[in-house]
Protein backbone atom coordinates (compact mmCIF):
# COMPACT_ATOMS: atom_id res chain seq x y z
CA UNK A 1 0.00 0.00 0.00
CA UNK A 2 1.45 3.39 -0.94
CA UNK A 3 1.84 6.26 1.51
CA UNK A 4 -0.83 8.33 -0.23
CA UNK A 5 -3.31 5.45 -0.07
CA UNK A 6 -2.67 5.00 3.66
CA UNK A 7 -3.29 8.65 4.32
CA UNK A 8 -6.50 8.73 2.29
CA UNK A 9 -7.62 5.63 4.17
CA UNK A 10 -6.84 7.36 7.47
CA UNK A 11 -8.88 10.38 6.44
CA UNK A 12 -11.83 8.18 5.39
CA UNK A 13 -11.56 6.19 8.62
CA UNK A 14 -11.61 9.41 10.60
CA UNK A 15 -14.81 10.42 8.86
CA UNK A 16 -16.46 7.09 9.73
CA UNK A 17 -15.28 7.39 13.33
CA UNK A 18 -16.72 10.88 13.64
CA UNK A 19 -19.97 9.83 11.99
CA UNK A 20 -20.28 7.06 14.58
CA UNK A 21 -20.32 9.68 17.31
CA UNK A 22 -16.86 8.97 18.73
CA UNK A 23 -14.64 11.86 19.91
CA UNK A 24 -13.76 14.27 17.13
CA UNK A 25 -10.73 16.55 17.25
CA UNK A 26 -10.33 19.64 15.09
CA UNK A 27 -8.19 18.48 12.17
CA UNK A 28 -7.88 20.10 8.77
CA UNK A 29 -9.71 18.06 6.14
CA UNK A 30 -6.49 17.79 4.13
CA UNK A 31 -4.26 16.85 7.06
CA UNK A 32 -3.34 13.19 7.65
CA UNK A 33 -4.52 11.72 10.93
CA UNK A 34 -3.63 8.83 13.21
CA UNK A 35 -6.28 6.88 15.10
CA UNK A 36 -5.84 6.22 18.80
CA UNK A 37 -7.06 2.96 20.29
CA UNK A 38 -10.35 4.55 21.39
CA UNK A 39 -11.09 5.64 17.82
CA UNK A 40 -10.14 9.29 18.24
CA UNK A 41 -8.47 10.72 15.12
CA UNK A 42 -5.65 13.11 15.96
CA UNK A 43 -3.28 15.05 13.67
CA UNK A 44 -0.37 13.00 12.39
CA UNK A 45 1.79 16.03 13.11
CA UNK A 46 1.54 18.30 16.10
CA UNK A 47 3.85 20.67 17.92
CA UNK A 48 6.37 20.09 20.70
CA UNK A 49 7.41 22.58 23.37
CA UNK A 50 10.39 21.21 25.32
CA UNK A 51 12.52 24.35 24.89
CA UNK A 52 9.84 27.01 24.60
CA UNK A 53 9.36 29.76 27.15
CA UNK A 54 13.01 29.59 28.23
CA UNK A 55 14.51 32.68 26.63
CA UNK A 56 15.84 31.11 23.44
CA UNK A 57 13.62 33.47 21.45
CA UNK A 58 11.24 36.29 22.27
CA UNK A 59 8.07 34.93 23.86
CA UNK A 60 5.93 36.80 21.33
CA UNK A 61 7.77 35.05 18.48
CA UNK A 62 7.32 31.62 20.03
CA UNK A 63 3.65 32.25 20.68
CA UNK A 64 3.12 33.45 17.12
CA UNK A 65 4.90 30.36 15.78
CA UNK A 66 2.67 27.99 17.75
CA UNK A 67 -0.44 29.94 16.79
CA UNK A 68 0.59 29.69 13.14
CA UNK A 69 1.00 25.94 13.53
CA UNK A 70 -2.53 25.66 14.88
CA UNK A 71 -3.84 27.57 11.88
CA UNK A 72 -1.99 25.20 9.55
CA UNK A 73 -3.57 22.07 11.05
CA UNK A 74 -0.93 21.15 13.64
CA UNK A 75 -3.55 21.17 16.39
CA UNK A 76 -1.97 18.59 18.69
CA UNK A 77 0.31 20.28 21.24
CA UNK A 78 2.67 18.33 23.48
CA UNK A 79 4.16 19.72 26.68
CA UNK A 80 5.17 18.66 30.20
CA UNK A 81 5.34 20.07 33.70
CA UNK A 82 9.15 19.84 33.55
CA UNK A 83 9.55 21.97 30.41
CA UNK A 84 10.95 25.25 31.66
CA UNK A 85 9.54 24.44 35.11
CA UNK A 86 6.05 25.02 33.75
CA UNK A 87 6.81 28.03 31.57
CA UNK A 88 6.09 26.07 28.38
CA UNK A 89 2.64 25.20 29.73
CA UNK A 90 2.00 28.85 30.58
CA UNK A 91 2.98 29.90 27.05
CA UNK A 92 0.66 27.29 25.57
CA UNK A 93 -2.15 28.44 27.84
CA UNK A 94 -1.88 31.91 26.33
CA UNK A 95 -1.76 30.59 22.76
CA UNK A 96 -4.83 28.37 23.05
CA UNK A 97 -7.00 30.94 24.83
CA UNK A 98 -10.29 31.12 22.95
CA UNK A 99 -9.48 28.08 20.79
CA UNK A 100 -9.17 25.27 23.36
CA UNK A 101 -11.87 23.18 21.71
CA UNK A 102 -9.81 22.92 18.52
CA UNK A 103 -6.67 21.68 20.29
CA UNK A 104 -5.66 18.16 21.33
CA UNK A 105 -3.62 18.96 24.44
CA UNK A 106 -0.97 16.61 25.83
CA UNK A 107 1.09 17.00 29.00
CA UNK A 108 3.29 14.75 31.11
CA UNK A 109 3.96 14.04 34.78
CA UNK A 110 7.56 13.69 35.96
CA UNK A 111 8.43 10.29 37.53
CA UNK A 112 9.35 11.82 40.89
CA UNK A 113 5.68 12.86 41.14
CA UNK A 114 4.36 9.42 40.13
CA UNK A 115 2.48 8.60 43.32
CA UNK A 116 -1.31 8.91 43.67
CA UNK A 117 -1.09 12.22 45.53
CA UNK A 118 1.81 13.45 43.40
CA UNK A 119 0.05 12.76 40.11
CA UNK A 120 -3.15 14.46 41.21
CA UNK A 121 -1.22 17.52 42.39
CA UNK A 122 0.92 17.66 39.25
CA UNK A 123 -2.12 17.34 37.00
CA UNK A 124 -3.93 20.15 38.83
CA UNK A 125 -0.87 22.39 38.51
CA UNK A 126 -0.56 21.66 34.78
CA UNK A 127 -4.24 22.42 34.23
CA UNK A 128 -3.84 25.72 36.07
CA UNK A 129 -0.82 26.76 34.00
CA UNK A 130 -2.54 25.73 30.77
CA UNK A 131 -5.74 27.51 31.87
CA UNK A 132 -7.95 24.58 30.97
CA UNK A 133 -10.18 22.14 32.83
CA UNK A 134 -8.93 18.98 31.13
CA UNK A 135 -6.09 17.35 29.21
CA UNK A 136 -6.85 15.28 26.14
CA UNK A 137 -3.89 13.03 26.95
CA UNK A 138 -1.72 12.73 30.07
CA UNK A 139 1.55 10.80 29.94
CA UNK A 140 3.96 9.33 32.46
CA UNK A 141 7.19 11.00 31.32
CA UNK A 142 9.61 8.15 32.14
CA UNK A 143 9.29 4.71 33.76
CA UNK A 144 12.50 5.22 35.75
CA UNK A 145 12.21 5.40 39.54
CA UNK A 146 8.47 4.67 39.43
CA UNK A 147 7.92 2.36 42.38
CA UNK A 148 4.39 1.17 41.65
CA UNK A 149 3.12 1.31 38.08
CA UNK A 150 -0.23 -0.09 39.19
CA UNK A 151 -0.76 2.99 41.37
CA UNK A 152 0.02 5.19 38.36
CA UNK A 153 -2.54 3.41 36.20
CA UNK A 154 -5.16 3.51 38.94
CA UNK A 155 -4.62 7.25 39.50
CA UNK A 156 -4.75 7.95 35.77
CA UNK A 157 -8.02 6.04 35.59
CA UNK A 158 -9.41 8.06 38.50
CA UNK A 159 -8.44 11.31 36.75
CA UNK A 160 -10.08 10.04 33.57
CA UNK A 161 -13.27 9.16 35.43
CA UNK A 162 -13.24 12.59 37.06
CA UNK A 163 -12.86 14.38 33.73
CA UNK A 164 -9.48 15.99 34.38
CA UNK A 165 -7.97 13.88 31.60
CA UNK A 166 -9.64 12.21 28.62
CA UNK A 167 -7.06 9.44 28.19
CA UNK A 168 -3.55 8.55 29.33
CA UNK A 169 -0.35 7.06 28.00
CA UNK A 170 3.37 6.69 28.61
CA UNK A 171 6.65 8.06 27.35
CA UNK A 172 10.10 6.47 26.92
CA UNK A 173 8.83 2.96 27.67
CA UNK A 174 10.77 0.00 26.30
CA UNK A 175 9.12 -3.30 25.41
CA UNK A 176 9.77 -4.78 28.87
CA UNK A 177 8.12 -1.72 30.44
CA UNK A 178 5.14 -2.01 28.08
CA UNK A 179 4.75 -5.71 28.85
CA UNK A 180 4.72 -4.91 32.56
CA UNK A 181 2.16 -2.17 31.98
CA UNK A 182 -0.19 -4.38 29.99
CA UNK A 183 -0.21 -7.01 32.74
CA UNK A 184 -1.66 -4.45 35.17
CA UNK A 185 -5.47 -4.14 35.35
CA UNK A 186 -6.55 -1.38 32.90
CA UNK A 187 -2.95 -1.06 31.69
CA UNK A 188 -4.10 -1.88 28.18
CA UNK A 189 -5.97 1.44 28.09
CA UNK A 190 -2.66 3.14 27.35
CA UNK A 191 -3.22 5.42 24.34
CA UNK A 192 0.35 5.89 23.10
CA UNK A 193 4.03 5.57 23.86
CA UNK A 194 6.06 8.73 23.21
CA UNK A 195 9.61 7.86 22.12
CA UNK A 196 12.42 9.35 20.03
CA UNK A 197 12.07 8.44 16.36
CA UNK A 198 13.66 9.99 13.29
CA UNK A 199 15.86 9.19 10.33
CA UNK A 200 18.81 9.66 12.66
CA UNK A 201 17.35 7.45 15.40
CA UNK A 202 15.50 4.37 14.17
CA UNK A 203 15.98 2.18 17.25
CA UNK A 204 12.22 2.12 17.84
CA UNK A 205 11.85 0.01 14.68
CA UNK A 206 13.61 -2.95 16.31
CA UNK A 207 11.08 -3.76 19.02
CA UNK A 208 8.90 -0.84 20.10
CA UNK A 209 7.15 -0.15 16.78
CA UNK A 210 6.32 -3.85 16.14
CA UNK A 211 5.06 -4.25 19.71
CA UNK A 212 2.88 -1.16 19.46
CA UNK A 213 1.56 -2.22 16.05
CA UNK A 214 0.62 -5.62 17.47
CA UNK A 215 -1.32 -3.88 20.24
CA UNK A 216 -2.86 -1.31 17.85
CA UNK A 217 -1.22 1.56 19.68
CA UNK A 218 0.41 4.42 17.74
CA UNK A 219 3.65 5.95 18.89
CA UNK A 220 4.25 9.66 19.34
CA UNK A 221 7.66 10.57 17.91
CA UNK A 222 9.62 13.27 19.65
CA UNK A 223 12.78 14.77 18.10
CA UNK A 224 11.49 13.70 14.65
CA UNK A 225 14.17 15.88 13.01
CA UNK A 226 16.93 14.10 14.91
CA UNK A 227 17.34 16.34 17.93
CA UNK A 228 20.33 18.42 18.94
CA UNK A 229 23.48 17.70 16.97
CA UNK A 230 21.78 15.57 14.33
CA UNK A 231 22.75 16.18 10.71
CA UNK A 232 19.50 14.98 9.14
CA UNK A 233 18.74 18.31 7.49
CA UNK A 234 22.22 18.53 5.96
CA UNK A 235 22.20 14.99 4.59
CA UNK A 236 22.71 14.97 0.79
CA UNK A 237 19.88 12.49 0.15
CA UNK A 238 17.41 14.51 2.23
CA UNK A 239 18.44 17.75 0.56
CA UNK A 240 18.28 16.22 -2.91
CA UNK A 241 14.74 14.95 -2.38
CA UNK A 242 13.72 18.27 -0.84
CA UNK A 243 15.07 20.20 -3.82
CA UNK A 244 13.29 17.94 -6.30
CA UNK A 245 10.00 18.41 -4.44
CA UNK A 246 10.35 22.14 -3.82
CA UNK A 247 10.12 21.46 -0.09
CA UNK A 248 12.37 21.91 2.91
CA UNK A 249 14.64 19.20 4.26
CA UNK A 250 12.55 19.29 7.45
CA UNK A 251 9.37 18.52 5.50
CA UNK A 252 11.05 15.49 3.92
CA UNK A 253 12.26 14.16 7.27
CA UNK A 254 8.84 14.63 8.84
CA UNK A 255 7.01 13.05 5.91
CA UNK A 256 9.32 10.05 6.29
CA UNK A 257 8.49 9.72 10.00
CA UNK A 258 4.74 9.83 9.25
CA UNK A 259 4.89 7.43 6.30
CA UNK A 260 3.26 4.44 8.05
CA UNK A 261 0.10 6.21 9.21
CA UNK A 262 0.74 5.00 12.79
CA UNK A 263 3.23 7.64 13.98
CA UNK A 264 2.35 11.04 15.44
CA UNK A 265 5.22 13.52 15.10
CA UNK A 266 5.71 16.51 17.39
CA UNK A 267 8.44 18.78 15.96
CA UNK A 268 9.22 21.87 17.98
CA UNK A 269 9.79 25.32 16.56
CA UNK A 270 9.72 28.82 17.94
CA UNK A 271 9.91 30.31 14.45
CA UNK A 272 6.99 31.04 12.14
CA UNK A 273 9.17 30.28 9.10
CA UNK A 274 10.19 26.88 10.48
CA UNK A 275 6.60 26.04 11.41
CA UNK A 276 5.54 26.72 7.83
CA UNK A 277 8.36 24.47 6.56
CA UNK A 278 7.26 21.70 8.92
CA UNK A 279 3.60 22.03 7.93
CA UNK A 280 4.48 21.31 4.30
CA UNK A 281 5.06 17.69 5.37
CA UNK A 282 1.30 17.28 5.84
CA UNK A 283 0.81 17.14 2.07
CA UNK A 284 4.13 15.55 1.09
CA UNK A 285 3.82 11.87 0.17
CA UNK A 286 7.21 10.29 -0.49
CA UNK A 287 7.56 7.92 -3.42
CA UNK A 288 8.99 4.41 -3.12
CA UNK A 289 12.30 5.38 -4.70
CA UNK A 290 12.63 8.34 -2.36
CA UNK A 291 12.03 6.08 0.63
CA UNK A 292 14.68 3.72 -0.72
CA UNK A 293 17.19 6.59 -0.97
CA UNK A 294 16.49 7.56 2.63
CA UNK A 295 16.87 3.97 3.78
CA UNK A 296 20.28 3.84 2.11
CA UNK A 297 21.32 7.14 3.69
CA UNK A 298 19.98 6.16 7.14
CA UNK A 299 20.05 2.34 7.46
CA UNK A 300 17.43 0.87 9.77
Amino acid sequence: MTAITRRRFAACSAGLIWAAGLPRMAVSAAAPTVSLSDGTAVPAMGQGSARLGQGRRALADEEQAMSTGLSLGMTLIDTAEIYGDGRAEQLIGRVIEGRRDSVFLVSKVWPSHATPAGIRSACSASLARLETDHLDLYLLHWPDRVKDLADVVDTFEQLRAGGQIRRWGVSNFGVADLDRLFHIPAGDRCATNQVPYSLADRKAEREILPWCAQHRMPIMAYSPLGGEGAHVLQNPAVRRIAASRGASAAAVALAWAMRSGTVITIPESGSVAHVRENAAALTLNLERDELRQLDEAFPA
